[in-house]
């Protein structure tokens, strides 16, 4: 029960409040600098109202259930457009930053601030000014080792967003096969280190030429209104990157073409929105848990509409909670804790493999792997357990992170009680059509 409550709640439930997430992306990284472009000011008023929330929430959902319905071979072509295409986006950006100087961008943000939206005087310096003033971006000291001091309290920001891509890795390809684990240890590790070079080259290049102060003082200018801060935005939509680069070239079709450029990253991604969550639920349904429709596909292209239907409703009633109650917005940072959660469930499975699942483990690939004689999945296993673990109790005991919100707690607790319900409704009626859970789950099931 323990794996089903984990599994579900992480990949399913909680993916109902992704569609927001999801959809304040598309706002940030298309609409609003897509709309500022073409100085659409209507357009983006609206994206800020609760009506505009919600309805790009419908859009996203739309979007990622359409995709979905394309299977994965159809959708699979779509994502490789798209990844080529942004990685061209990427590249120009890279180049632009590369070449680009400080006082360069500093005079080019000034000018395209003023011609996109009026802004008057020296606004580079202003965003600055502004964030200092306000306290928006918190001065933290890093000491001799980055184990003390105030630089700690980072990791738990840093592992908030790496979560998201480590999600994703187990995306990046279907493998079948226990002998196959070191493609999916390939995949998982390609797929993760790349984001993160790329974040760290990303980095450097923004330091270089748009100044860190400036960049963070920038986002924080953004975001520190919507949570309780006093100073007014300098200008009034989120810091996308390529549109900042953009800025070098004083051209509305470029700046456009970029934005279109970098918004196949999304198109990309966006049906994993319900991908992953259509094939838990798929397999619950197999595993006799779920009624049997909940397992229903096509015939041509295969996709699970039963699965399908659990995700859309749900996530229709949840981007309304988040479009039209404000409190409901903190809850969705629970979506990036359950990821953790549940890894940290699986890091403890692992951990325990080797002795609670003997034979399962000896006949595995993995099993010839030892750390001074120690199973090297339990090894590893535990320093990725600790350090969830230790990722968790800071973001539930300390103030430094909204998460430790206690409705946004509670709400969480909610979910996992709601997983519990129905693996107990399942389990008694199953039972009564003469279906013992525990036998039929004690083992893998044969591929």
């Amino acid at each position: 029960m323990l794996a089903f409550v984990l599994a579900v709640t992480g990949w399913w439930f909680i993916l109902w409040h992704w569609a927001p997430i999801y959809a304040n992306i598309l706002s940030v990284e298309f609409l609003q600098p897509l709309f500022a472009v073409f100085k659409w000011q209507g357009a983006l008023t609206f994206l800020a109202s609760k009506n505009g929330i919600f309805i790009t929430s419908l859009g996203t959902i739309l979007l990622a259930g359409f995709l979905v319905s394309l299977g994965m071979e159809g959708y699979a072509k779509v994502q490789r457009v798209c990844f080529y295409l942004a990685l061209v986006g990427l590249a120009v950006m890279f180049v632009i930053l590369l070449f680009g100087s400080r006082s360069g961008f500093q005079s080019a943000f000034n000018q395209e601030t003023a011609n996109l939206f009026g802004a008057k005087g020296d606004v580079y310096s202003k965003t600055l000014s502004v964030a200092a003033n306000d306290n928006a971006v918190p001065k933290m000291t890093l000491g001799w080792s980055p184990f003390f001091g105030a630089s700690l309290l980072l990791i738990p920001f840093l592992c908030f967003w790496i979560l998201w891509p480590n999600w994703g890795a187990t995306l990046y390809g279907e493998v079948r096969g226990a002998s196959d684990f070191r493609r999916v240890r390939n995949g998982m590790m390609w797929g993760l280190w790349v984001t993160i070079a790329m974040a760290v080259v990303f980095v450097l290049l923004v330091s270089k030429t748009f100044g860190w102060q400036f960049f963070n003082a920038a986002n924080a200018n953004y975001w520190f209104p919507l949570y309780g801060g006093t100073a007014p935005a300098t200008i009034p939509i989120w810091p996308y990157p390529p549109l900042l680069a953009s800025f070098f070239i004083h051209n509305a079709a470029f700046q456009a073409l970029m934005i279109l450029v970098f918004g196949a990253w999304f198109l990309g991604w966006a049906g994993t929105l319900f991908l992953s969550s259509t094939r838990v639920v798929f397999a619950a349904a197999f595993d006799r848990i779920l009624p049997e429709w909940a397992a229903s596909i096509s015939e041509r292209r295969h996709v699970p509409w039963g699965a399908l239907a659990l995700m859309l409703g749900p996530a229709i009633v949840i981007s309304a909670f988040y479009a039209y109650n404000s409190n409901f917005v903190t809850y969705t940072l629970d979506a990036t804790l359950v990821i953790a959660v549940t890894f940290f469930g699986s890091a403890i499975a692992a951990m325990i493999l080797p002795w609670r699942k003997k034979t399962l483990y000896r006949n595995s690939a993995i099993a010839r792997y030892k750390i001074a004689g120690i199973p090297m999945i339990s090894v590893v296993a535990a320093v990725t357990g600790a350090f969830l673990g230790w990722n968790l109790f800071k973001w539930m005991t300390d103030s430094n992170y909204a998460i430790n919100n206690t409705q946004s707690l509670v709400y969480l607790g909610a979910l996992y009680g709601l997983a519990i319900v129905v693996y107990a409704i399942a389990y008694v009626v199953r039972r009564r059509q003469g279906i013992n859970f525990r036998s039929i789950h004690a083992e893998i099931p044969v591929e």
